[in-house]
């Protein structure tokens, strides 16, 4: 698809943005306020818990790009249990270290050419494909489940999902308003520049409520920065997954999330903001945590 192409399907935004706009807004309505609770009033294990269904969920879709309905067992599977292994092992350190699931995971899967029944003209593909969702979901959730176990942890998820969804909804509404030239034609036509500079805008503003609210030991330019940083980073979150699905021929992962698509569409963003996040809290910012 060029430029043209893609710029000529821009004006439809509107038009099928207003159709989502009330499915988007009831599914935050029941969504948002369960996370909530869950993260800010419930120990640590049951964030594990929506993480480990968040992820089984995800994997499973990010398969379903490459395999057919009937070629995920016994395949895809091998990949969602090593996922669901490697969330644990964030969650328990001391069960099992992440490197020896991540060999454990590498054994099974290059085993499992042995007896897949799919063609051993696809091995080479899905092998690395079975591999990279381990890597693209297990370790990108498990920097939530470790966030989460840091001190003053519920706030920090707080913070980086606000911030993130703040810049994925400033995007969507202000791409689907005023949105005229494209930000990435051949991976994503419908997304613009000026729905990039709305959700800068939308994280920038939501990091300054969060870092007043919910993180006071962010200072103003640095809760500025962080803004940037998370939608910038969230966008290329977005985009990747793009790319995937565009690859596949899907323009959704997934139905499970009225008018948001998959559940791989609705975290695609906090996949890449995540692991960001906790590296910056726990290694440029460790007097946060005293």
């Amino acid at each position: 698809m060029n430029v043209q192409q893609a710029t000529s399907e821009l004006p439809n935004q509107a038009a099928s943005g207003r159709r989502t706009d009330v499915r988007r807004l009831y599914s935050a309505l029941i969504l948002v306020p369960i996370f909530y609770g869950v993260i800010r009033y419930l120990p640590p294990v049951f964030f594990f818990g929506v993480a480990l269904l968040t992820a089984m969920l995800a994997v499973l879709e990010y398969y379903r790009l490459h395999y057919a309905a009937g070629e995920l067992f016994p395949d895809a599977w091998i990949g969602s249990i090593a996922t669901a292994a490697l969330l644990a092992a964030f969650q328990w350190p001391g069960l099992a270290p992440v490197s020896t699931i991540l060999l454990g995971a590498v054994v099974a899967i290059l085993t499992m050419r042995l007896w897949s029944p799919r063609s051993l003209a696809t091995a080479m593909a899905d092998t690395a494909i079975l591999g990279f969702g381990i890597l693209y979901i297990g370790l990108t959730l498990g920097a939530y489940v470790r966030l989460r176990g840091l001190p003053f942890g519920e706030w920090l998820v707080i913070f980086v999902i606000l911030v993130t969804w703040a810049g994925d909804a400033g995007a969507y509404y202000v791409g689907m308003r005023w949105g005229r030239r494209p930000l990435a034609p051949v991976v994503s036509p419908k997304k613009t520049v000026e729905g990039l500079m709305g959700g800068l805008a939308a994280s920038t503003v939501a990091a300054l409520a969060a870092g007043r609210w919910v993180v006071p030991q962010f200072g103003l330019l640095e809760a500025v920065a962080l803004g940037l940083v998370l939608g910038a980073v969230g966008t290329l979150g977005d985009l990747a997954e793009s790319a995937l699905k565009r690859s596949a021929g899907v323009k959704d992962s997934g139905s499970v999330i009225p008018a948001h698509g998959g559940m791989l569409d609705r975290i695609d963003s906090l996949l890449f903001t995540g692991p960001i996040f906790y590296y910056y809290v726990t290694v440029v910012r460790g007097s946060l945590l005293s």
